[in-house]
């Protein structure tokens, strides 16, 4: 905290602990004319001015100029008076507030970005009631399946907070999302991936469509019958803007899958909500031996922490 304390004409009379700060170069006689920019002396010369026509205490912040960013200041003045009780000038105090400054613009970004998260979030939520009652024939069905879907979000929301927000490794999602369904565990789940995080949005919806196969399978698939296998795999793909990462979802060992499709089971949040909200495309094939989906994830929703494959059985 540097002390100082200047005339009526406000000239300064003395400084001290004035250190590296904006009061350094105010030596006696000088003016903040002369140690400040044009905008921030006619602000502190304004505010000084008021205090020694109103006699009122007063406090303002002071921003300068610190190469590329600002070093920001807490300033207080008030009068000063001599011996006889007369007005001579003022006196004032200068604090460095720059760290709260940053605390305080990091923490309106942080909230910024958490009001963001929250209409997301939200919006997801909007768009999976208004399809699961689309194709639920009763209340009862309609609860239990957005329910399941309520909980598959808030899995993946638990690793991706877990995590800073900065995404979830699918290895940790596709355990979190499938294991709980079959029942033998993971003796049932073959995933060889390579260790990548997805981000945030992706997360989330991978999650849900992890989801959608992972219950499909529990109750008419793979996952419904002794020995049935789900085959979890992901790999690099070449593209024409890049690089994606494609996730196939393979059942064998099941019931033999008919043809038609169950309008019931998640065919939309798999085949368009899932690919619109990563910005890549899906597949969903009723093969003989079993359910096949693929979906394609561009590069810019995950993260490669290693290019070597991780196999879970």
């Amino acid at each position: 905290m540097s002390v100082f304390a200047q005339d009526r004409d406000l000239r300064y009379c003395w400084v001290s602990n004035a250190g590296d700060s904006w009061l350094a170069g105010a030596g006696e006689g000088k003016s903040d004319g002369d140690i400040l920019s044009v905008p921030a002396a006619e602000r502190a010369t304004a505010m000084k001015r008021e205090v020694l026509r109103s006699l009122r205490p007063a406090r303002f912040e002071l921003s300068l100029a610190a190469g590329p960013s600002l070093r920001w200041y807490d300033v207080r003045i008030d009068v000063d008076r001599d011996r006889d009780g007369e007005v001579c000038g003022i006196i004032g105090t200068s604090f460095e507030i720059t760290e709260q400054k940053r605390r305080e613009e990091t923490l309106k970004t942080l909230l910024r970005e958490l009001s963001h998260r929250s209409k997301n979030l939200l919006a997801i939520i909007q768009s999976l009631a208004s399809q699961t009652a689309r194709h639920s024939v009763t209340v009862p069905e309609f609860l239990v399946r957005f329910r399941g879907r309520i909980q598959s979000l808030s899995y993946s929301q638990d690793i991706v907070t877990d995590a800073d927000w900065r995404g979830a490794d699918l290895m940790s999602l596709v355990t979190m999302q499938v294991e709980r369904y079959a029942p033998d565990g993971m003796d049932q789940i073959e995933v060889e991936a390579p260790d990548v995080y997805l981000s945030p949005t992706a997360s989330l919806h991978v999650g849900l469509a992890l989801h959608e196969l992972a219950v499909n399978a529990a109750s008419y698939g793979a996952l419904s019958v002794p020995g049935g296998q789900v085959s979890i795999t992901a790999n690099f793909q070449k593209t024409g803007e890049g690089e994606s990462l494609l996730l196939i979802w393979q059942e064998r060992n099941g019931p033999r899958v008919r043809a038609e499709r169950d309008a019931r089971f998640g065919t939309s949040t798999l085949e368009r909500i899932v690919p619109n909200a990563v910005g890549g495309e899906a597949e969903l094939d009723y093969l003989p031996g079993g359910i096949r989906y693929t979906l394609t994830i561009p590069d810019a929703q995950y993260e490669i922490i290693s290019r070597t494959s991780v196999e879970s059985a």
